[in-house]
């Protein structure tokens, strides 16, 4: 949940910033600028100059006061005075508009400076589909109902071919329904992908369950001292190859756990390869039928050949691009996913998360800064996008009323935008209620 407050605090202070600085550009005076909302009081707030800068208690969001604005505010008594020429309704047109989208506009810029940040400190690793050599292991129930089997090799979907491995579950996420292409023991088929199973796929894809793996060997990464597993009691040691379970030759990891599920909180003896010479291990199973090992890393399954990795150093001026594409990308791909969601026939809408679900996406007790950064900057692309709906109350109303001025050449009258900000209020109460209901109940998934 730390993660996950950083992320919006960042996220939301440069939002309102973005409404900050093209107000002052334009000569408005800001009265507030608060991370949060406060209503009834603040956490911390001082005034400087004509801005009162402040923290709420309620975290669902911040703003910024622009005077002679309908807002947030609902500041009626400031409205019933004469326009000042330090007030947002005094601006024309055009300056109120480029106001309204500032926050976007940062949002936007943020997004690609994240990714831009992440090439050049970690860079960028892919793996390429034509590497996978021994197809997948298939981890997730939804892949295998449809007909997916281990070993499969995933080569294209709709017949659009598949270039890197990392790429698959996005293209059966937003296939609209249609076909996995695959190579099944030498012979070319196909998976049909039912309409409805896309819902399916964006709940599992909003838990973080991943659909399937590479198919690699049973071989043991490095234990850590304090690791507790039964793989480590049982004797187990780095790069240790599980061949045999019982009496049950094992070529690779997906072998041994389907084994072991069936010997659920019992004991089997493993046969390794050790150095070149067999040993053999009693090892005690939990009762889902697990071990808990650690696994070699992608790197290690790299240098083995057993999978390619391609990864690719940033400098300064290449990873600018590299992060703007990044960005765009990003935003393709919540679109397609919002489109997704509009379509009743997928199911999408069942997956609707709130505050849970974005706290999900974060890893755990464990501060990873790559994927934090990398969820920050996706989270960025999201608030963009969301605010530029068209629902009052968001930038996206405000920017469609500015707009309808500017073609009409007609002002909304003050009252019509009162009642309109507290419709979208009620709107964006509504979705707030039903995402996070949806979260913690499954409101949509009728449970």
């Amino acid at each position: 949940m730390a993660q996950l407050l950083l992320s919006l605090s960042i996220l939301v202070i440069l939002h309102e910033f973005g409404h900050y600085i093209t107000a002052k550009w334009f000569k408005c005076r800001v009265e507030k600028f608060y991370l949060f909302f406060d209503p009834w009081f603040s956490i911390v707030k001082k005034k400087v100059g004509e801005t009162v800068y402040g923290i709420g208690w309620l975290p669902l969001g911040g703003y910024v006061k622009i005077a002679g604005m309908v807002d947030e505010s609902m500041d009626k008594e400031q409205l019933k005075q004469p326009p000042q020429p330090w007030e947002f309704r005094s601006k024309p047109a055009w300056q109120r508009l480029i106001i309204m989208l500032g926050g976007v506009t940062v949002n936007v810029i943020l997004a690609f400076i994240i990714y831009a940040g992440i090439l050049m400190v970690w860079g960028e690793d892919k793996m390429p589909n034509q590497s996978v050599k021994n197809g997948v292991w298939v981890t997730d129930s939804l892949m295998y109902d449809i007909g997916l089997r281990d070993g499969d090799k995933i080569v294209a979907v709709n017949n659009d071919t598949i270039h890197y491995f990392e790429d698959i579950p996005k293209k059966i996420l937003f296939s609209g329904g249609g076909k996995i292409n695959i190579v099944r023991n030498a012979k070319d088929t196909t998976i049909e992908i039912p309409r409805s199973l896309i819902g399916q796929l964006v709940e599992k894809k909003k838990s973080k369950g991943r659909l399937f793996y590479p198919r690699i060997p049973a071989i043991m990464g490095d234990f850590s001292a304090d690791d507790t597993s039964y793989a480590k009691k049982a004797g187990l040691q780095y790069w240790d190859k599980i061949v045999k379970v019982d009496s049950t030759d094992i070529n690779y990891l997906d072998e041994a756990a389907a084994y072991f599920g069936t010997k659920k909180g019992q004991k089997v003896i493993l046969t390794v390869d050790r150095k070149g010479s067999r040993v053999t291990l009693p090892v005690q199973l939990d009762e889902d039928g697990k071990m808990n090992p650690t696994i070699l890393s992608n790197g290690q399954f790299d240098s083995l050949g057993v999978i390619k990795i391609e990864h690719t150093d940033y400098g300064f001026f290449a990873a600018f691009p590299a992060g703007f594409n990044l960005a765009v990308t990003s935003l393709k791909d919540y679109i397609d996913q919002f489109k997704l969601i509009l379509s009743p026939s997928t199911g999408a809408y069942k997956a609707v998360g709130g505050f849970k679900a974005m706290g999900s996406v974060f890893s755990g007790n464990e501060w990873d800064w790559r994927h934090f950064w990398n969820i920050t900057a996706f989270f960025s692309i999201i608030l963009a996008f969301m605010n530029l709906l068209p629902i009052p109350a968001l930038d996206g109303g405000h920017v469609m009323f500015t707009l309808g001025e500017m073609i009409t050449g007609r002002k909304p009258s003050e009252k019509f935008l009162e009642y309109a900000q507290i419709v979208g209020f009620v709107i964006l109460i509504a979705l707030m209620l039903y995402a996070n209901g949806n979260d913690w109940f499954g409101w949509g998934r009728g449970k």
